[in-house]
């Protein structure tokens, strides 16, 4: 499955920051985690309950945080893109939302990675590169 951190930017797309309180499941249903906003931040948990990392709103996107506060990464958004870079300042990667509201995810020497879709009940549907569903989120 793709990068939790990933589902934490696909919420900010579809659903906005301050409702992202969700549940992720893998391609069977089963639960892998939840996401939980406290103010300005949201908090991953893993599927016993226990916290793995953080993600806390800055004016251009996102910082990512491990369990013990340590920064991993950062997210900033340009309109419909948003960049992902590494605690190094380094690009990860790049992920692009289309009018239908499809999120496209590509690793930093542009090949597609995967994707996510929006249904009209609110739930998000992973597909790996190839589009075999991979997980789902709400």
């Amino acid at each position: 499955m793709i990068k939790f951190s990933l589902i934490i930017l696909i919420l900010f797309f579809t659903a906005g920051f301050g409702y992202c309180n969700t549940n992720s499941y893998d391609q069977y249903g089963q639960k892998t985690g939840s996401f939980r906003t406290y103010g300005n931040t949201i908090n991953q948990y893993d599927r016993y309950g226990a916290k793995t990392g953080s993600y806390r709103q800055t004016s251009s996107g996102y910082n990512s945080y491990d369990k013990y506060g340590v920064k991993t990464g950062s997210y900033r958004t340009n309109g419909s893109t948003t960049t992902q870079y590494d605690k190094y300042g380094q690009k990860v990667g790049t992920y692009r939302t289309n009018s239908n509201g499809v999120t496209t995810s590509y690793d930093k020497y542009g090949q597609k990675t995967g994707s996510f879709r929006k249904d009209s009940s609110g739930r998000v549907t992973e597909y790996d590169r190839y589009g075999k569903k991979v997980g789902s989120y709400y």
